[in-house]
This record gives C-alpha cells, structure tokens and sequence, in this order.
C-alpha cells in the first residue's frame, strides 16, 4: 500500500481519504495477485499488465473504473445498488455504504476476461 501513500495524502477530506484507504486495502487484500501502482495520478490495480480497475475522489464521490465492458455486464446490479454511473465508471458515493459484493465481483470479471490480455486496455 506505500504506492498509494503519496494519493491518499493528497485527499483532503479525513472521511474520504479513510474511505479510499479503506478500499484500497481491500482490493489489495481481497486480490493480493494483483499490482498495485499509480497512472494518470490515480491508484489503480493491474494484472499481468492489463488494467483491471481504477479509483479516483470527488467532493461526491468515489469513483470506480472498470471499463465499460464491466459496467455494461453488472449494469442491473450497479442500479439495483442505488449507485449512480456513466459509461466509463461507477460513483459510491461518500455517504454510504461501499458494496464490497459487487466491487469483488467486477473485478473477478476483469480478471477473468483479460486473462488472456495483452493490452493494458481492452482493444
């Protein structure tokens, strides 16, 4: 978690700088074969070189990057969770629970999917 270190210092708010520390932690621990690293000045996680997820802060929310392919795959259980979303990610919002079922499984998609990956986005 030190690779994220410098991020979280940055996070002004105590509440939400806990909260993104709080899921970092548990990607990283949930999934401790996966790389944890910063790029385009935001924490993210990889596998064999593929991207897999991806998270940054607003004053609202936390956002969660996992590609469109996944966000369209779990769009029923990203609304029936309440979250709002666009295409590209998913805002859990700081008030609020964090719903650790369907973040887990976005990712065990991700790596599933891209097991065979070579790019670090999906072409």
């Amino acid at each position: 978690m030190e690779v994220f270190a410098e991020y979280l210092k940055g996070i002004d708010h105590p509440d939400h700088r806990e909260r993104t520390e709080e899921v970092l932690k548990w990607v990283a621990h949930k999934f401790p074969q996966l790389e944890p690293k910063i790029a385009w000045n935001q924490p993210m996680f990889t596998d064999h070189g593929t991207y897999i997820i991806g998270f940054s802060v607003s004053k609202q929310h936390m956002a969660v990057a996992p590609e469109r392919v996944t966000i369209d795959r779990f769009y029923d259980d990203i609304v029936q969770a309440g979250y709002s979303h666009t295409k590209e990610l998913v805002r859990f919002p700081w008030k609020g629970e964090v719903d650790f079922t369907l973040l887990e499984k976005m990712i065990e998609f991700n790596i599933m999917d891209k097991a065979d990956c070579s790019t670090f986005w999906r072409k």
